[in-house]
């Protein structure tokens, strides 16, 4: 449905009923340490994390350089996002199709060039998940292609492996300003297509068992502990009891954030209380970065949002504690319009506008809609550009969202 007049101060009041778990703000702080003379140390990483960078065809092939044999730049797409992923200390993307060395391809069964890739690189993303519903589309060998590209560029992958070896001891962890920031990542799914017989290794898979395992060899090592799912019901914002299940799965092994895609929308986050005292932060959904999902039912799969996650660790004599201090979303808008030369562009939602949504290939596109379903969705987890700006140049502020 479209966000109109009163049926969108209707819709951001429905918001606010449904998802009164994004309302209520509140600083989420460790117990202090107030013994005298108690030295203390703190640090901060702020992480940024984007939804399903899904190339269909007619995005990579807006993305051709006009007159080149076979080249692509998809440095313009991420052109207005650019230096808000760059500010960030880790920025974290689900690039959903792979990017072997073969004929390119798009729905149903996708295969990207590898100058998305760059193009992902170039904007600032350095934690890349790979482990998606179409991670087998075109076999094993675009699997390696796409480690050999990533490997080649530097950047962190996530959710697919070389060996049964890496897959054990491969850890990856990320540390910044002294904080160890460390990854896992599993999918549904592929789609019907089947891991190789002799590397059942090769994709990581939601499996408890297994996810339990891993997560308890992980933990020790890292202050902060990620978790990237791809889960949940296409295209409904809602979240799902499967979802649900798991999330408080992986509260239990004391996870601290779970990155959620898949459902090509938005959908809510939730805090839910670990049994160690502290908490997981779960972004269900972070929607679309690039995409083409085309449906007259689906108006909302233009609409994404970029998860703004700042992380505090204080460090005493005896006892080192890292939490969320703050979450929020930047929410993003996919635009394309119906002229071939055009390139698809992401826009954080506070620099797009009313002219530019008009000019959308979807119709009846307005602000006041985009805010609308970014309102019901997130409520006042909603970053506005003023919010973000103070959050990039101070530490501390009112301003933090960890709600009962």
């Amino acid at each position: 449905m479209f966000f109109t007049g009163k049926t969108w101060v209707a819709a951001v009041i429905t918001g606010i009923l449904l998802f009164s778990s994004c309302i209520k703000p509140e600083v989420n702080t460790p117990p202090s340490d107030r013994r005298a003379g108690a030295r203390t140390r703190t640090s901060y990483i702020t992480i940024i994390a984007a939804g399903d960078n899904l190339v269909h065809d007619i995005i990579y092939n807006r993305a051709r350089v006009p007159g080149s044999e076979g080249r692509f730049d998809f440095d313009p797409g991420f052109a207005p996002i650019r230096s808000i992923i760059r500010r960030a200390d880790i920025a974290f993307v689900n690039q959903e199709t792979v990017m072997g060395k073969l004929a390119y391809s798009g729905y149903p069964v996708f295969n990207t060039p590898q100058e998305a890739g760059l193009g992902l690189k170039n904007a600032g993303f350095n934690v890349i998940n790979q482990a998606s519903n179409h991670t087998m589309d075109k076999g094993e060998r675009a699997v390696f292609d796409t480690m050999d590209f990533w490997d080649s560029q530097g950047i962190t992958y996530l959710g697919i492996f070389r060996t049964e070896e890496e897959r054990k001891n491969g850890k990856r962890i990320i540390e910044k300003n002294g904080i160890k920031t460390g990854f896992l990542s599993y999918t549904y799914g592929l789609n019907g297509f089947v891991l190789p017989r002799d590397k059942p290794w090769l994709v990581g898979l939601i499996d408890k068992d297994v996810m339990a395992r891993e997560i308890k060899e992980l933990r020790p090592h890292c202050d902060f502990l990620v978790v990237s799912m791809h889960w949940g019901s296409e295209f409904l914002h809602t979240v799902n009891s499967y979802q649900k299940d798991l999330a408080h799965f992986l509260a239990d092994q004391n996870v601290d954030l779970i990155l959620g895609h898949h459902p090509h929308v938005t959908a809510p986050i939730e805090v839910i209380d670990r049994p160690d005292g502290g908490k997981l932060f779960v972004y269900y959904s972070l929607g679309d970065l690039l995409s083409h999902t085309q449906s007259s039912r689906t108006p909302n799969t233009i609409t994404g949002a970029l998860a703004y996650i700042r992380v505090k660790k204080t460090q005493t004599e005896d006892k080192t504690t890292s939490i969320v201090e703050t979450a929020g979303v930047i929410p993003t808008v996919c635009h394309y319009n119906r002229e071939r030369g055009n390139p698809f562009i992401v826009y954080p939602l506070w620099d797009y506008s009313d002219e530019l949504a008009s000019k959308h290939f979807k119709t009846n596109m307005s602000m006041r809609y985009l805010n609308g379903v970014a309102q019901q969705v997130f409520g006042m987890r909603v970053l506005d550009k003023k919010q973000y700006e103070r959050l990039c140049g101070l530490e501390d502020l009112n301003f933090h969202a960890s709600p009962h």
